[in-house]
């Protein structure tokens, strides 16, 4: 599958150099491979520790371990391949570091316990490991294939799953979606997953960046596990998320031109032919009530808004928790920003999409381009439903792939003329023929 889907080399070097006049540049080197493992490190981070029961029983102690583990790792390896601590600017993981200061504050307060300050720690390593990173943000797709890679495997779990121990895989405590069984995934999860890497697949197909029978065993299992899971939010989000990526591309590729319209002649045909099938889908056996009241969501919201707060806690939240409140989940990223960040948290949350968004439209079109409007778009959707924004996971990942995309390409490292690599060849004497007797 993978044999396609390699990294173009695209050049990555230091970006602070400025070219001397009478030097040559010196070719950059290419992203190192290492760097694909600090990606699935800190994708592994975020897969989090609470979901279905699995087939083999894990202890959450051990998963905590393995994912905080993997964080550290993340971090001394990305710090290992740079060791010069040569990084690039970013708006993006500036404002993440900002987000630190507001969920610091808050979290000192020994009241929340010290799990809070514990996720402090965990923030400030993943903020300063895609701070390291920075220095391979060249607006290359190197990234978006690591992406691809690394949620691919973690479906190809899920699907293991589904395949040893169906009743596992689709428990009726889940309504009977599909979860991880070798790994405690919930729905949302896989689905997120899966219209992620359907969606940047789709759209390196589009682009010509990978064949069409590479994209077809990454597209094909990843729609049907996300069909499995009978998320809608993920659904949308691809949807909306795919048009308006390929609706960037419209003016300038004939191949996005021509996927559009047959993308609008499939949409319409199965509008007309499946209606009650897809509307049997999105309901999920809900009743209308239950669906307009998003699964019990609003309840949830209703009284968090409506929690009595002090000044304080309304400026910087209560501290870094589990994204919940009265031991329901929130599913909600402002919210869950604005119980834990307060007012501040959410306002640098909606800065770090406001600045995406902007230097996206700024940008010219083209295939980074068109993948950073997708998972921009796709994280503003979820965002809507699910929890995620104010912390480590998987959605600021897709927001740093996003802001990777959206990087100017890095400067060439000057090679320096006064200290030449090769000693200059002296011109060898003609000798004239009357002096060679």
């Amino acid at each position: 599958m993978h044999g396609d889907l390699k990294r173009g080399v695209l050049p990555g070097g230091p970006d602070t150099t400025v070219t001397q006049p009478g030097a040559e540049p010196r070719p950059a080197a290419g992203t190192p491979k290492a760097v694909g493992i600090v990606w699935a490190l800190l994708g592994l981070n975020t897969l989090g520790s609470a979901g279905a029961k699995t087939i083999v029983p894990l202890p959450r102690s051990l998963i905590q371990m393995v994912t905080m583990g993997a964080l550290v790792a993340a971090f001394a390896l990305a710090l290992a391949l740079n060791r010069r601590l040569r990084i690039r600017p970013s708006a993006f993981v500036f404002l993440l570091t900002l987000l630190l200061v507001p969920s610091v504050i808050s979290s000192v307060n020994l009241e929340v316990g010290f799990g809070a300050l514990f996720r402090c720690a965990r923030f400030a390593l993943f903020v300063g490991t895609l701070w390291l990173l920075t220095r391979w943000w060249d607006g290359s797709l190197t990234f978006v294939r690591h992406h691809i890679r690394m949620y691919f495997a973690v479906l190809g779990s899920a699907a293991v799953g589904l395949v040893i121990s169906p009743g596992a895989a689709m428990p009726e405590t889940y309504g009977g979606r599909l979860v991880g069984a070798l790994w405690p995934l919930t729905p949302p999860q896989i689905g997120q997953y899966a219209a992620v890497i359907t969606g940047l697949t789709v759209l390196l197909v589009v682009g010509r960046r990978t064949t069409r029978g590479s994209a077809a065993m990454v597209i094909v299992p990843s729609l049907v596990l996300l069909a499995l899971t009978h998320t809608r939010t993920a659904t949308v989000g691809l949807l909306i998320g795919l048009v308006l990526a390929i609706g960037s591309l419209v003016l300038t590729s004939a191949a996005a031109r021509r996927f559009f319209s047959w993308a609008v002649v499939v949409s319409v045909v199965a509008a007309v032919g499946f209606a009650s099938a897809l509307q049997a889908w999105f309901l999920r056996g809900q009743s209308k009530e239950y669906f307009t009241s998003l699964t019990g969501r609003a309840k949830v919201w209703d009284a968090l808004l409506a929690a009595p707060r002090t000044t304080s806690e309304q400026v910087f939240g209560m501290g870094l928790g589990d994204k919940s409140f009265g031991g329901l989940p929130i599913d909600n990223s402002w919210l869950a920003a604005y119980h834990e960040q307060g007012l501040i948290g959410v306002t640098i949350v909606a800065a770090m999409l406001i600045v995406l968004t902007g230097v996206a439209l700024l940008r010219p079109p083209s295939l980074p381009r068109a993948c950073a409007i997708f998972l921009i778009s796709y994280v503003g959707i979820s965002s809507y439903t699910e929890a995620g924004l104010g912390d480590a996971s998987a959605y600021l990942l897709h927001l740093a792939l996003a802001a990777s995309l959206l990087a100017a390409p890095a400067a060439a490292e000057p090679l320096s003329t006064a200290t030449p690599l090769t000693t200059p060849a002296v011109p060898r004497r003609r000798i004239p023929r009357w002096a060679r007797r």
